[in-house]
């Protein structure tokens, strides 16, 4: 039994109540901010391709070096370099983030409110170059931290150069004249001093400081001519310690002027990583984004004005309804992350099979072994496939507007329980900014506390027993539960006689129905619990039986077990008898066990099964309707495609035959302007014929009648009037116009006026295929068009 009480979240493991993290103090504003957050954080991660890694840090350490060196100390090696990794990451980050930023320019201000600490810090790259000239990544201090350093660590590699050198000749000589009794000689280094190490039975063959002795460790022995170079390795290794210190002294300085930025850094820092962890689960188990909603109460009735929109539910079971508490395809996250982590262990295991496997053969050891492991990594192999298929079973939650109370019947181990659990860790989540394990949308209250009594709360110190525990805890949740409130109840009213035990369970859900709880969900065996949704016109309270909701676990009776999908609206039947028939027990047991049941009963678990086959029924049509509607879509898109690929065909024939009919009528027209000249130059060559032949027969008139003979001034002036009767007989003195024919004295030849340009006084005429711009004076009108 436990109680998740203002403040805390307790285990489903444990006995006593333990506080995994602080929810007491998370408003609502705050649990939107952080929700808020997570999107963005989200949405950054994903800009980033997932390269926001803050494992890397080392935030312990950075807090050491801050608390060391603002009291007093001298900054360590790796504490250096830890303050180092963190300007380098913060550095690094603000790249990413900017980066991020010009990709999602839509989600810029969400990550500026996110990151803006971070973009806003000033690294200095100074602190950071001359930390790395002292300090290496291991921590140690570099030889180029000082020339003091660098000296003394040459003197003292001398020294012990030296020293191993008088040592190693020492032992020689030593083995040389030792005798068979001494057995051994070795060179160590106790308390910083180098000395050689004797065992045997027998004094050391030369002269030296006796450090320790032991019959079976042997003695260790300084020799007296290595005192002194001992001496000297020592002086020259304090000189090396102090000058190392001084170079961290040094440096701590610097670092002291830089505390509060990096103090600012390692805050931010680890804010975004909280942030960031969010955002990883989010994204790594494929949760939603919830639409968290603040009950608000006016006149008694709750109005759940919410901070987002659910109208994007796709589904025709969600439309347009309000819902209270909305959570398609629901997972209880630690299902969810038990089944990964089982399934990535057997991936894991796949893989090593097969190095294992392609080792084998590269180096061609025992086939028998390989076989054995081929044979076991098709076992693998097979225990992956099927886990991929056997995800944990999602639950779904439809909980209505106006219902406060929902009572959930179904057999043992079908999934009350742990639906109970999915829906207060979904409250909780949402609560602290984490992303719901469910399909989308996803639209969820706001509770100020989730209290739960689940479980078996039995103590012998405390004299309670299981009936007892429950009504301890639900007394104490009653007291404390607000109208804000979630409360989850597990098998109300057991543990005592059926019928007290029922009536209690329907007065305690009424009591939360009337001023409990914003929302009560409550598990039972009891059949008599189903009936409140259809009592509650009767009681006096006159209830209304929206107030109401029941809902069953789902099973399979072909299979005998449980389906672990939740049937809305339907009371649990029971399956005990027909379970047992199934199962085999002698008939006459069975009809006995129903004529004892009575025909009421027997008739409400047909009317339930009705129900359920209904509601199956309802369902089956429901998704088969959901298919045609999809398929009606992409009929109806196929046809919009096929309808625009007309218009489009349409329009390109068109513009095709347009093109055509354009380049026959350019070819018609050269074909009518060469018929036309022929046909001139036909007409004029006929008039030539005809004026030549009149000629000719002229010829003899004029020989038989001949004119009298002028004299020259007389054919003079004979020429003259013909010449001038000619001119006034085809002269016309107007302007050309368009379509006139007019002869061209330059061509010898008549022409058609095709256009005028009376500003500039030109004409332009076509003769045959030419067209020539012309002056009003150089053309001679000969036939005007009929107007």
């Amino acid at each position: 039994m436990f109680l998740w009480g203002p403040g805390f979240i307790a285990t489903e493991t444990s006995v006593n109540s333990t506080q995994l993290w602080e929810v007491e103090d998370v408003s609502y504003e705050q649990s939107r901010r952080l929700l808020e957050e997570t999107g963005a954080a989200v949405r950054l991660i994903d800009s980033a391709g997932g390269g926001i890694d803050f494992s890397g840090l080392d935030t312990v350490m950075v807090e050491s070096a801050i608390h060391g060196v603002s009291g007093g100390a001298v900054i360590k090696g790796q504490e250096a370099m830890a303050i180092v990794s963190l300007m380098l990451f913060v550095e690094s980050l603000q790249v990413t983030i900017k980066a991020a930023m010009k990709q999602d320019e839509d989600s810029h201000e969400r990550l500026i409110s996110l990151t803006e600490t971070i973009l806003d810090a000033d690294i200095n790259k100074s602190l950071v170059k001359s930390i790395q000239d002292v300090i290496d990544d291991d921590g140690s201090i570099k030889d180029t931290a000082s020339p003091e350093l660098r000296r003394y660590r040459e003197q003292v590699q001398v020294l012990e150069s030296r020293l191993y050198q008088l040592m190693d000749k020492l032992v020689r000589n030593a083995d040389n004249e030792a005798s068979v009794s001494v057995l051994f000689h070795e060179v160590c280094i106790v308390n910083g001093r180098c000395c050689i190490k004797v065992t045997g039975d027998k004094s050391s063959p030369f002269d030296g400081l006796l450090l320790s002795s032991g019959t079976d460790a042997g003695s260790m022995v300084e020799p007296i001519v290595a005192v002194p170079l001992n001496d000297e390795l020592q002086q020259a290794r304090a000189l090396v310690a102090k000058a190392e210190l001084d170079a961290l002294s040094k440096m701590t300085d610097k670092i002291l002027l830089e505390l509060d930025n990096i103090r600012i850094l390692l805050q931010a820092t680890v804010e975004l990583d909280k942030v960031a962890a969010r955002a990883k689960y989010s994204i790594a188990y494929d949760g939603t984004y919830p639409d968290l909603y603040l009950p608000n109460f006016v006149n008694g009735t709750v109005s759940t004005a919410t901070g987002g929109s659910i109208s994007t539910i796709s589904s025709a079971h969600l439309s347009k309804k309000a819902w209270k508490l909305c959570m398609p395809n629901a997972y209880h996250p630690l299902l969810l992350q038990q089944h990964q982590e089982n399934l990535h262990r057997a991936k894991k295991d796949v893989a090593s099979a097969t190095a294992e496997i392609r080792r084998r053969r590269i180096y061609g050891q025992d086939n028998v072994e390989e076989d054995q492991l081929a044979s076991d990594l098709d076992l693998i192999k097979i225990r992956v496939s099927q886990m991929e298929k056997d995800r944990p079973v999602p639950v779904d939650f439809f909980i209505a507007e106006g219902t406060t109370v929902l009572v959930i019947t179904g057999p043992n181990t079908g999934g009350k329980t742990i639906s109970l659990k999915t829906v207060g860790l979904a409250s909780l989540m949402a609560k602290i900014g984490l992303y719901i394990l469910a399909s989308e949308p996803v639209k969820i209250p706001w509770f100020n506390a989730v209290y739960a009594d689940i479980g078996d709360e039995q103590s012998l110190t405390q004299s309670l027993s299981t009936f007892s525990g429950h009504l301890k805890q639900i007394g104490a949740i009653r007291a404390w539960s607000t109208s804000q409130s979630l409360v989850l109840l597990d098998e109300v009213g057991a543990g005592t006689n059926p019928l007290e035990g029922a009536a209690l369970g329907m007065s305690l859900l009424e009591s939360f129905a009337e001023a409990g709880s914003f929302l009560t969900l409550a598990t039972t065996h009891h059949g008599e619990l189903k009936t409140l949704k259809y009592r509650a016109h009767y009681i006096v309270h006159t209830f209304s039986n929206d107030l109401f909701e029941n809902a069953c676990m789902e099973f399979d009776e072909d299979n005998l077990k449980p389906t672990f999908r939740i049937l809305w609206g339907i009371p649990g039947r029971s399956n005990a008898i027909n379970i047992a028939e199934r199962l085999g027990l002698p008939s006459d047991i069975i009809e006995s066990s129903r004529q004892l049941l009575g025909t009421a009963g027997a008739e409400i678990n047909a009317l339930i099964m009705d129900m359920e086959n209904f509601k199956q029924q309802y369902q089956h049509h429901l998704q088969e309707a959901q298919y045609y509607v999809m398929q009606s879509k992409e009929l109806h898109n196929n046809l919009e495609v096929a309808q625009k690929n007309i218009i489009d065909h349409t329009s390109a024939q068109r513009k095709r035959k347009a093109r055509v009919i354009s380049e026959y009528a350019v070819m018609a027209r050269s074909i009518i302007r060469k018929k036309f000249q022929q046909f001139r130059e036909s007409a004029i060559a006929k008039r030539v014929l005809e004026e030549e032949k009149a000629v000719q027969n002229d010829k003899p008139e004029r020989l038989k009648d001949p004119e009298p003979t002028s004299t020259p001034a007389v054919k003079k002036a004979q020429n003259t009037n013909i010449s001038m009767a000619t001119t006034t007989e085809g002269e016309d003195n107007g302007i050309p116009e368009v379509g006139d024919l007019v002869y061209v004295p330059k061509l010898k030849n008549e022409a058609t006026v095709v256009k005028i340009d009376s500003s500039k006084n030109e004409v332009q005429v076509q003769a045959g295929i030419m067209k020539l711009k012309l002056k009003f004076k150089d053309v001679k009108i000969q036939k005007r068009i009929s107007r």
